[in-house]
C-alpha cells in the first residue's frame, strides 16, 4: 500500500514520527471504519473470562460467527486477538507491514455476538527487517556489550527494543495510537512489555540447553549508551563501574522504572485519550523480566500462570493469583487480575482444577491461552467450571 512505502522511505531517511473448536493452534509463545458495529458493554460490567487468539486469515464469516457464538455460550466475555506481532500487523495499518486485515473481518462479528474485543499487541520485540537493519541503535544491549540484533537471547525473535530509546518509544507509541483509534475496539492488550528474561523459567531451560541459577551477562539487558548515561546522571556511576551490577538495587530499579514509565507515562495516556481500556500479559516471576506490573495504571492484568513452565501444580496458580492481588493492593491499584492458564498443557480434569484454584485465589476471572488449544472436552469443562463464577 502507498502508506507502507511512505513509511519505509521515512525509515530510510531515519525519520520515524514523534483452538477441535475449529481454531488453529497458536504459534509457540516466548516468545475501515467499524463505528456502526460497536456494541458498548454496560458501564458497570467487566469481562469475567478471556481468551487469546492467534490470527487466521482464511476463515469465512459464517465460521467466525459460529465460533463467537460458541465462546459466548461457554462463558467467554472478551477476546484478545493478536493485531500486531513482532513483524507485521493483522489490520489495515497505515505504517506497518500488513499480513492481512484480520481484525476488520472479526471485529463486527465478535461484537455482534456480544464479545468485547481487546487488540493484543506485541510491544518491545521487533523483527521488521527495515527497522532491524536501519535502527540497530533502538535495540537492547547485554552486559557483554552485544546487541539483541546480533545476539538475541534464547530465540531469534528476541530482538527487544529499548524502553529508553526515543525512536523506539515513538515507534511503540505510534502503534498504540493507531490501534486504539480503531472504532469498535474495546481496549488494547500489551504483551512482551518487558526486557528479555534474565533467568528463563526452570522447565524451559533444557529446551535451550542452558542451566541458569543466577543472572548471567548474555541475558542481562540493557547496557546501551542511553541507559548507562541516564543511570549515571541519576546515580553518579556507570553500571559497568558497579562492583556487581546484579546485586545493585538502584540498577535493578532503574530498569523496572524504565518499563513502568513507558507504560504509565506514554502508552496508557494514549489509550485512555482514545477511550480504550488497557490490559497486559505479565510474568509471575516479574523480577526476571524487569516487569514491575503491579505499579502500572492498568484496567486489567493477565499474569501468565503457566504452571508447567515452573514445574508447579494447581496450588501454585492459587498462590500466585493471591500474591499478584496483594501486590496490586499494596500499590492501591484497582486493577482486576485474571489468571492466565496454559490450556495446551492440561486435560479436562486438570483444567477444572486450575480454574478452581484461580477462583480460590480470588481472581476476577480466567484468561485462556489459547483458543487454538481448546477442544470439545475442554470447552465443556470450562463452561461447567466457570458457571456462576
Amino acid at each position: 500500500m502507498p502508506e507502507r512505502r511512505t513509511f519505509l522511505k521515512a525509515l530510510g531517511a531515519g525519520a520515524l514520527g514523534a483452538a477441535a473448536s475449529g481454531f488453529s493452534a497458536p504459534p509457540e509463545r516466548f516468545p475501515s471504519d467499524a463505528a456502526d458495529v460497536n456494541v458498548p458493554a454496560s458501564p458497570d460490567a467487566a469481562p469475567t473470562n478471556w481468551v487469546w487468539m492467534a490470527p487466521e486469515l482464511d476463515v469465512s464469516d459464517d465460521v467466525w460467527k459460529r465460533r463467537f457464538e460458541r465462546l459466548r455460550t461457554h462463558n467467554i466475555d472478551a477476546i484478545l486477538p493478536k493485531v500486531y506481532g513482532n513483524r507485521a500487523a493483522y489490520y489495515g495499518s497505515a505504517f506497518l507491514p500488513v499480513e492481512g486485515e484480520w481484525l476488520e473481518t472479526i471485529l463486527p462479528l465478535a461484537k455482534e455476538a456480544g464479545l468485547e474485543v481487546h487488540g493484543w499487541m506485541v510491544s518491545m520485540p521487533c523483527t521488521i527487517p527495515e527497522i532491524v537493519e536501519q535502527h540497530k541503535e533502538w535495540f537492547v544491549v547485554n552486559r557483554n556489550g552485544a546487541s539483541a540484533v546480533d545476539n538475541p537471547a534464547y530465540v531469534d525473535y528476541y530482538k527487544f527494543t529499548c524502553p529508553n530509546r526515543p525512536g523506539a518509544q515513538d515507534f511503540i507509541e505510534r502503534r498504540v495510537e493507531e490501534i486504539t483509534s480503531i472504532a469498535g475496539l474495546d481496549g488494547i492488550h500489551l504483551d512482551y512489555i518487558r526486557f528479555p528474561d534474565v533467568v528463563i523459567a526452570e522447565a524451559l531451560q533444557p529446551k535451550y540447553g542452558i542451566d541458569q541459577e543466577e543472572e548471567e551477562a548474555p541475558y542481562d539487558y540493557c547496557y546501551c549508551d542511553v541507559c548507562r548515561s541516564k543511570f549515571e546522571q541519576k546515580h553518579g556511576a556507570d553500571p559497568y563501574d558497579l562492583e556487581d551490577p546484579t546485586t545493585s538495587t538502584a540498577w535493578r530499579l532503574f530498569r523496572y522504572d524504565s518499563i513502568t514509565s513507558l507504560v504509565n507515562d506514554r502508552l496508557v495516556p494514549i489509550a485512555r485519550q482514545n477511550d480504550k481500556a488497557v490490559s497486559a500479559a505479565t510474568f509471575p516471576n516479574w523480577e526476571a523480566v524487569r516487569q514491575r506490573w503491579h505499579h502500572w495504571d492498568l484496567d486489567a492484568v493477565h499474569p501468565m500462570l503457566y504452571h508447567n513452565f515452573y514445574h508447579a501444580g494447581a496450588n501454585w496458580v492459587r498462590d500466585e493469583t493471591r500474591a499478584g492481588i496483594e501486590r496490586l493492593r499494596g500499590q492501591d491499584r484497582s486493577t482486576r487480575l485474571y489468571s492466565g492458564l496454559n490450556v495446551g498443557a492440561v486435560a479436562p480434569g486438570g483444567l477444572e482444577r486450575l480454574i478452581d484454584k484461580a477462583h480460590e485465589g480470588d481472581a476476577s476471572g480466567i484468561a485462556l491461552f489459547a483458543a487454538g488449544s481448546m477442544n470439545d472436552a475442554l470447552w465443556t469443562t470450562f463452561a461447567e467450571a466457570t458457571a456462576g463464577a
